[in-house]
């Protein structure tokens, strides 16, 4: 979720004893007293499940997938995170282990900000606390929309929104058309099905124009239009004609 612009700092902040007002950009961008930026590279673990959550992240670049692997070895991609988002708040909220794994699926650089720093600044900073509590209530929404989606649409329909999110369609500000190429065993993941179902729908969708990958992934909005849509114009004009035929063989 963007800084939104309209939160304007008021008064002195209780975290920087000068006269200067809180400034909740320059706190999640840049370095200071519990707040270290570090760089991945693709692939690059920010922190594995398990592990002592003693910390939260914020995306300054980059894409990470949040995933969940099973005591029989089976990952499920739960999430996957952009540029301005949070992960690793459960801290917050009294977690001590990690309950997932999360892994840069492009170049990122990320701030980890320990937790009893970012617990003080949220206690004392408005400005903060409105960014956090809003980014907490966006994501709420988006859980309850992937559960529906896993619940009611068809694999292909939830290999469009998925690749629809990764390009940033549904955040503010034009979308990131083309993007990283991510492999097809981590769509998989994403959506709940085969890598062969994901290979079949991938070629469907190059075919009709909605994406192209080559190295990158481009996606297009005529894959958002076929999201919306319950069917793709193609499909019911060829309904349609062949409806036509059978009323004419009929008369």
């Amino acid at each position: 979720m963007a800084l939104s612009p309209r939160y304007t700092p008021e008064g002195a902040s209780i975290l920087n004893p000068s006269d200067n007002p809180f400034d909740a950009r320059a706190f999640l961008s840049k370095e200071g007293e519990g707040r270290s930026l570090s760089k991945y590279g693709q692939k690059g673990v920010v922190f594995a499940q398990g592990a002592a959550a003693d910390s939260v992240f914020y995306i300054q670049k980059g894409k990470v997938k949040v995933a969940v692997c099973s005591e029989l070895g089976k990952e499920a991609v739960v999430a996957i995170l952009g540029k301005n988002e949070f992960f690793g708040e459960a801290c917050l909220a009294g977690q001590r282990r990690r309950a997932a794994t999360v892994t840069a699926i492009t170049e990122c650089e990320i701030m980890q900000i320990e937790k009893a720093t970012i617990a003080r600044a949220i206690d004392h900073e408005r400005t903060l606390s409105a960014i956090f509590t809003d980014y907490l209530l966006a994501r709420t929404i988006r859980v309850e929309e992937d559960l529906v989606d896993q619940l009611f649409n068809s694999s292909e329909k939830r290999l469009a929104r998925a690749l629809l999110t990764l390009a940033s369609f549904d955040k503010e500000g034009p979308p990131d058309t083309v993007i990283a190429k991510v492999s097809q065993e981590t769509l998989a993941e994403m959506i709940g099905t085969t890598r062969a179902r994901v290979s079949f729908f991938m070629n469907k969708f190059r075919k009709l124009g909605y994406i192209d990958y080559n190295g990158k992934l481009e996606i297009h909005k005529s894959l958002l239009n076929f999201l919306l849509n319950e069917q793709p114009p193609h499909i019911e004009k060829k309904t349609s004609g062949s409806s036509a035929r059978k009323r004419r063989a009929r008369a």
